[in-house]
């Protein structure tokens, strides 16, 4: 199989680790494939790509879409290196308001699989970082939501210390405690 499947601290988020076949030539990977997904408990069907660009030092997120737009995602950092996060948000959720972490690099090729029900952000700690990800929904800026970054019930590590580079978006997100709409 080319994937090795490792479920985290929150059982639903997953890390996906690729078969890599490297050679004097370079490397080649799988980056999904349907059925190995399914058989691992991963059945969703992927609607829309998405590429990103940043430079180091910007936090994009607490990101989610609420339904019936919500967005499982399959990140991949493809260019430089990020800390990637996922929120739990599933008010009925044994690990409501819980999040983890991974770093995701190009060298590691690494992937995160975040389902519906959660919230995605990401802090980059290289130069730059491009990321490669897949959502099971298309965006939807009426079921667009957000979550304060630095939200102090959630508590989330960035492993960072210097101030992010935040949207003016993301600046002014309320905090989770303050979300009606989940």
């Amino acid at each position: 199989m080319p994937f090795e499947f490792r479920k985290l601290a929150i059982k639903d988020v997953i890390l996906v680790i690729p078969k890599v076949f490297d050679d004097e030539r370079g490397f080649f990977l799988e980056g999904y494939k349907k059925s190995d997904f399914f058989a691992n408990g991963i059945t969703v069907e992927f609607n829309q790509d998405n590429h990103s660009k940043s430079s180091k030092g910007v936090l994009r997120g607490l990101h989610y879409q609420i339904a019936p737009k919500a967005q499982a995602k399959l990140v991949r950092c493809i260019s430089g290196e990020i800390f990637d996060v996922a929120v739990d948000i599933r008010k009925n959720s044994d690990t409501y308001g819980h999040w983890v972490g991974e770093k995701l690099s190009a060298e590691n090729k690494h992937m995160l699989f975040i389902p519906e029900g959660f919230a995605h952000g990401f802090v980059v700690l290289s130069d730059k970082a491009e990321l490669l990800y897949k959502a099971s929904n298309e965006y939807s800026k009426e079921h667009d939501r957000g979550i304060l970054w630095n939200d102090k019930d959630i508590n989330i590590n960035w492993g960072i210390d210097f101030e992010p580079i935040l949207s003016e978006k993301d600046k002014h997100q309320p905090k989770l405690c303050e979300i009606k709409d989940i």
